[in-house]
């Protein structure tokens, strides 16, 4: 490990208070032209003006030429701010550290991913004994030249005989499934097409998987609505187009669908969901026919964690807001018992099954909290873990004696321990080296009021020599939404930052499940202004403690973080210097439109209902900036294939912004090329995205990049 100098630590200090007169000043080129059409749109007698309507047409020619134009007034302000390269290089060397995963037995062979450290995706490797050298088994970096398709799931079989994994190009939702002989590592010719939000869930008897897959898209693939999910059974050996279906609803065109099956061989579950959350539970023997309803929906979410003894195991927040362990007689399905009762502080997040034992996630406070428990709900013993931070491993076979987990938080990558099931003892087995000492750090948790009283979590991470005297560099990112929680990791950029002087802080909005299910109705359809005030009311307790001053603070988020950063910014203008949407859900009014945003309506309400179309309009980032005002610095970042937030949203708000202005602080987009939503993006565009955004933000605040000495 590298040890920072008392010099470069004095120079850290003197960074947080470097005001404007050092700074360079840059002015952007003109912004691009954007034609205002003259579509209006009415919802229920209210007239809606949608003048970027044509840029929603990602395959136009029109489209293509203004992406061009403002990625070239964005790069040529970023090429201006003179320590961008500086903070990209610092990036290069806290990212380029070796990370591993846990190791997980399939087979004779332990499985890990391995990064050396600035690869752009992990490499797959295998052992025949933890802890000895490996030998490549799946390299995702030959499967394209650029590094830009990565794997968006994989699964072995229960023999460990064969290994699927799916492939997702450019940061595509869609994904293509192959299998590998693990014998000799070949690839089969089996290859499954148009699967998303799917992976390959192995039959019991080896021989072939389940999968869920829409129709082959009749128009723009990363557009066009995505409806009629189905479930499919693939035998290996055969062509898709001899996969039996398993599962049709042709009358909910809007549902999701995926299979799960027993490890016994004798019980086949389908789960059906007609949003991103509330659940239903069909089921049939194997040897059976049709389906029945085995746990109706959608109210309530229930998630199966294991089959045995015909009794179903599955965690739900049915009548538990807290969640609880269930499980239900197979054979007489109306009876139903409790095995882990509900907490009355602590969200239980989800359960494993190893050794024969039930591990059970909580979460106290956004932290986690691990313990086991025997089949009959009887406690064996909390997992006495080595830190304070997010915990993830928990799960193996039957016949396993140990495990091995992982714990990170916001000043550590993750660490793995080996755990021995019996005992319960945690030993180390790797800690990565870091290019940063550890021991510069804190992250201490915060309570502070939000607008209605309601009391609100916040992790703080910061140098433990910072003085509140409102001078520090802010960074603040939430989500709030989804039932996301938002738990301790570590990020190498925001580390950079802290590092810097700057002060990086999460905020546990309403809208997640950091407090069960009540935490996230609270934050949900017309309670989504809950959310917002939660994130204004967390700048305004930053600034109120001299953690900052609205001069100096950034706010930050992606896809409904994003939605959240563009909300924030248009309801409170002054209260920050600096925004950063990513991948947004920016026009709340057309969302479900797009390839799977009908999934969100659960979420969000949708405007083709008076009632939810009402609150919806209030707050919609699009729809709510105002002209004649002056807006803060804004970069706003999407990328060309995301399928999920589709980049119109982000199109549209930025060209809106640049029109309404009336301030002198840039509004810009930064439009990434062979990128998606966020999952399997290539390391170097990681950086690269980062080091442009950080640029951007101390460009802006007003203080200026300064070197480390190591």
């Amino acid at each position: 490990m590298k040890h920072l100098s008392i010099k470069a630590a004095l120079l850290l200090g003197a960074a947080a208070a470097a005001g404007c007169g050092n700074m360079k000043q840059i002015k952007h080129q003109p912004y691009p032209e954007t034609v205002r059409g003259d579509v209006v749109d009415n919802y229920f007698g209210t007239e809606v003006p949608d003048p970027y309507r044509w840029l929603e047409d990602d395959n136009s020619e029109a489209t293509a030429a203004w992406v061009a134009a403002e990625n070239a007034v964005t790069q040529d302000y970023l090429s201006q701010i003179p320590f961008r390269g500086a903070i990209r290089e610092r990036l290069t060397e806290v990212w380029n550290y070796a990370k591993e995963s846990a190791p997980r037995k399939h087979g004779d062979w332990w499985y890990y991913t391995y990064n050396d450290g600035l690869q752009n995706q992990s490499v797959i490797y295998r052992t025949k004994e933890p802890g000895e050298a490996g030998e490549v088994f799946l390299d995702p970096n030959k499967l394209s030249d650029d590094g830009t398709v990565a794997l968006t799931d994989m699964s072995f079989s229960k023999d460990g005989r064969w290994f699927a994994y799916s492939a997702a190009a450019s940061g595509s939702d869609w994904v293509e499934i192959r299998v590998m002989d693990t014998a000799d590592k070949s690839l089969a010719a089996d290859k499954i097409e148009w699967v998303k939000f799917s992976g390959a869930r192995w039959a019991p008897d080896s021989k072939g998987f389940y999968y869920s897959a829409y129709d082959a898209p009749k128009q723009n693939a990363y557009s066009s609505k995505n409806e009629f999910q189905k479930v499919y059974y693939h035998a290996l050996g055969t062509p898709q187009s001899a996969d039996r279906l398993i599962y049709e609803d042709r009358e909910h065109p809007l549902r999701y669908f995926s299979a799960w099956p027993s490890e016994d061989g004798k019980w086949l579950f389908v789960i059906a969901s007609e949003g991103t959350s509330g659940t239903e539970v069909l089921y049939k023997r194997v040897s059976d026919p049709k389906f029945r309803v085995l746990l109706p929906g959608f109210d309530a979410d229930y998630s199966p964690v294991d089959c045995k003894d015909d009794r179903l195991y599955y965690v739900t927040n049915r009548d538990a807001s807290n969640y609880a362990l269930m499980k239900v007689d197979l054979n007489r399905p109306g009876r139903i018992e409790t095995v882990i009762p509900e907490s009355e502080r602590n969200l239980l997040e989800g359960v494993g099954t190893a050794g024969g034992s039930l591990f059970a996630y909580y979460l106290q406070d956004a932290q986690s909290r691990i313990y086991q428990y025997d089949y009959a709900g009887k406690q064996v013993r909390e997992v006495v873990l080595p830190a304070i931070g997010s915990v993830d491993g928990f799960d193996g076979r039957e016949e396993d004696s140990e495990l091995y987990y992982t714990l990170v938080n916001y000043t550590a990558p993750a660490t793995i321990y080996k755990y021995d099931i019996a005992s319960g003892e945690s030993t180390l087995y790797k800690a990565p080296e870091v290019n940063f000492d550890p021991e510069l750090f804190t992250t201490e948790q915060v309570f502070y009021t939000s607008k209605d009283g309601t009391k609100v979590p916040m992790f703080i991470t910061r140098r433990k020599d910072m003085k509140r005297d409102g001078k520090n560099p802010c960074l603040l990112y939430a989500y709030g939404g989804f039932q996301i929680n938002q738990t301790p990791k570590f990020k190498p950029s925001e580390l950079m930052f802290v590092e810097q002087g700057g002060i990086y802080c999460v905020a546990n909005l309403r809208g997640g499940s950091e407090y069960g299910e009540e935490w996230h109705k609270a934050g949900m359809l017309e309670n989504k202004q809950n959310v917002f005030d939660d994130f204004i009311a967390a700048a305004e307790y930053l600034i109120a403690g001299k953690y900052t001053s609205t001069d100096k603070l950034a706010i930050h988020g992606g896809s409904n973080g994003g939605l959240l950063v563009g909300a924030c910014e248009v309801q409170r203008p002054d209260l920050y210097a600096v925004c950063l949407p990513a991948v947004g859900v920016m026009d709340m009014l057309r969302y479900h439109k797009f390839t799977i945003g009908w999934g969100w309506a659960v979420e969000y309400g949708s405007s083709e209902n008076e009632e939810q179309f009402s609150y919806i309009y209030k707050y919609s980032p699009l729809h709510n900036i105002k002209e004649d005002v002056k807006y803060p610095a804004t970069l706003v970042t999407t990328a060309d294939h995301d399928d999920r937030v589709v980049p119109a949203h982000s199109f549209k708000f930025a060209a809106a912004m640049q029109h309404a202005q009336a301030g002198d602080a840039p509004i810009l987009i930064r439009i990434e090329s062979k990128a998606g939503h966020g999952a399997g993006k290539p390391t170097s565009k990681r950086i690269d995205e980062a080091a442009d955004m950080y640029a951007f933000l101390f460009q802006n605040i007003g203080v200026p990049y300064r070197e480390i000495e190591n």
